[in-house]
């Protein structure tokens, strides 16, 4: 009989072999498969854009899976659909990246955090064997480990497939939304020492809002960017800037050439005045200095101690754009020394600016103090702008006329642990 250990080494071999030729649909199948030795059931749960609910990436299964190998006795897999984030043991277990047991049709499962690298993907159900202890150490932590696994093979095939992007989604996504989400970057970022998050909305028809970054071991770079508009225009206004950004970013650019270029690829494309608001950032995550030019944007709100303190307004010019020809701008740059611990949150006008059914702004003031709460609670970055997130959404009354992008930045380790998923 094989150790323990030596079988899930083979499971992890197994499902990297697998993971070669599999497709996006195929993983629920290849995860059946590579698990016969262990005697463990396991199904999939995508995160929707919203992040209200997890989704199954295989539809409800009544009676029995067949695979070879040896026959469950603790009853057939079923899968009866989503699972709510919000008030539900999977959904705390998605909320703090915890590996949770719980009781489900009277079986014995593990709820095991999607985490590719430290972007939340949703979870694992994880069905034991009758008699199994959920609560034992080396159990959940192979179970987290393939979990990890498996959330980097399905961030792989997302390119590839239309059932992994669909599985995502509960409501169609316009053409400009398509065409914006194929360009940003995952969500969540981390270092050692740094940890950042960010959240698009509306989710299915977001268009002129991006962000972007780009983390290495001693510096991190970041924007915000809101572009004129709210249509597919938008979106390709959107496009050109983060192109250029990027391209002056990768080639060498400090904040100012990285203005510029924007600058004059926005001419250089569109004849009218359209125009892009933004925040472009730096930070020396040794030593906490951060620099920042601010294109007519909000002013980022510095949070310490779970305190907001105040704004960063310097660094200020006109937005990207033709309009930003007509006079010479300003070569400032502004500058402020972080404190371990510090959050930064930048947001786009789509927030504040968000009416409810009496045509009351959600508003600079409750968007800090919900900052302050969720800062208080020491949540996981993703998290606090998912609550963030979700109550800019309760609080309007209908769609967002405009969209509305909130990024979070914490200049901590202890933060990007956070982000990690946790075995009791």
């Amino acid at each position: 009989m094989s150790e323990p250990g030596s079988v899930w080494q083979d499971v992890l071999t197994e499902l990297v072999t697998g993971s070669h030729l599999v497709t996006g649909d195929g993983i629920p199948e290849l995860l059946d498969k590579v698990l016969v030795p262990t005697g463990l059931s396991a199904e999939l749960f995508l995160v929707d854009h919203d992040q209200v609910e997890m989704r199954p990436l295989r539809p409800r299964v009544d009676g029995p899976v067949r695979v070879d190998g040896p026959v469950r006795v603790d009853g057939p897999v079923r899968v009866d659909g989503p699972v709510r984030v919000d008030g539900t043991l999977p959904g705390r277990a998605f909320q703090l990246n915890e590996v949770l047991d719980d009781r489900d049709d009277g079986e014995t499962v593990l709820w095991v955090p999607l985490v590719d690298g430290v972007e939340r993907l949703g979870l694992i159900r994880f069905g034991l064997l009758v008699g199994a202890d959920p609560a034992d150490p080396v159990l959940q932590k192979h179970c987290a480990v393939l979990a990890g696994l498996t959330a980097h093979v399905i961030a792989s095939k997302f390119e590839q497939s239309d059932t992994l992007p669909v599985v995502r989604r509960t409501r169609p996504m316009s053409v400009a939304g398509e065409l914006l989400w194929q360009l940003l970057p995952p969500l969540t970022v981390a270092g050692r020492e740094l940890a950042l998050a960010a959240v698009l909305e509306p989710s299915y028809d977001v268009s002129g809002d991006a962000f972007d970054y780009a983390l290495d071991a001693t510096q991190a770079q970041f924007s915000i960017f809101d572009s004129s508009g709210h249509d597919l225009s938008a979106g390709l206004t959107t496009s050109v800037t983060l192109a250029a950004s990027r391209a002056a970013r990768r080639g060498g650019d400090d904040l100012l050439g990285v203005a510029a270029r924007i600058d004059t690829s926005l001419i250089e494309q569109f004849e009218d005045f359209r125009f892009v608001t933004g925040v472009l950032a730096h930070l020396d995550v040794r030593s906490g200095r951060l620099r920042y030019v601010n294109a007519g944007h909000p002013a980022p709100v510095l949070l310490r101690g779970g305190k907001a303190v105040r704004e960063l307004r310097d660094g200020r010019r006109m937005p990207f754009g033709r309009i930003a020809s007509w006079v010479p701008q300003p070569q400032e740059v502004g500058e402020e020394y972080l404190e371990p611990g510090d959050l930064l949150l930048l947001h786009s006008d789509g927030v504040v600016e968000a009416r409810d059914a009496d045509g009351t702004e959600f508003g600079v003031e409750r968007l800090v103090e919900l900052a302050e709460r969720a800062a208080a609670d020491r949540l996981p970055a993703p998290e606090t702008l998912r609550r963030l997130a979700q109550a800019v959404r309760e609080h309007r009354s209908s769609e967002l006329h405009d969209d509305a992008t909130l990024m979070l930045v914490e200049w901590s380790g202890s933060a990007a642990a956070r982000l990690l998923p946790r075995i009791p």
